[in-house]
């Protein structure tokens, strides 16, 4: 389903030693780079709903892991829901554990895509925006990408070398 909100067995809240997280088996999300038509790196932005946890705030598309999901699915899965970006467009090149609560842990998924899109979305976010590297801290983000964005900037520098 496109353009609506999904509904998943993932779908739900989980108690954790450091309080409620989102997605019953997990959560995962897509950090999207590519190269821009002046040849900067950009990253994927989404800026959240405001009707969702943390809303108003800028992260990757991303969301609960459903039962059968690996996380590079689960991510691939939302990025398509959220950003309507076709999974076959994407070159996984690694996937990093960024949160761990207890057993519960969010796991970001790296990939490149060669034309940088945005398909259509659904009601999870107002906008996507592709940010330069460089930019992507000035953005108000949401308080885990905010904590994660240092290593996952440097992961993907190293992908660049």
């Amino acid at each position: 389903m496109r353009g609506g909100v999904v509904r998943g067995d993932g779908d739900g809240w989980v108690e954790t030693p450091i309080g409620p997280r989102w997605g019953r088996y997990g959560a995962a999300g897509l950090l999207l780079y590519s190269v821009n038509n002046v040849g900067e790196i950009v990253i994927l932005l989404q800026h959240r709903a405001t009707w969702v946890a943390q809303g108003d705030t800028w992260a990757l598309p991303g969301g609960a892991r459903d039962s059968h999901e690996t996380p590079t699915q689960a991510a691939l899965r939302e990025a398509w829901e959220e950003a309507g970006i076709p999974p076959a467009g994407v070159r996984v090149d690694k996937q990093k554990t960024t949160a761990v609560a207890g057993a519960w842990c969010y796991t970001t998924v790296i990939g490149f895509i060669k034309n940088p899109l945005i398909g259509e979305g659904n009601a999870e976010a107002h906008e996507h925006r592709w940010v330069p590297i460089n930019e992507v801290d000035t953005y108000d983000l949401l308080p885990g990408f905010a904590a994660a964005w240092p290593e996952l900037h440097k992961c993907v520098q190293e992908l660049l070398i």
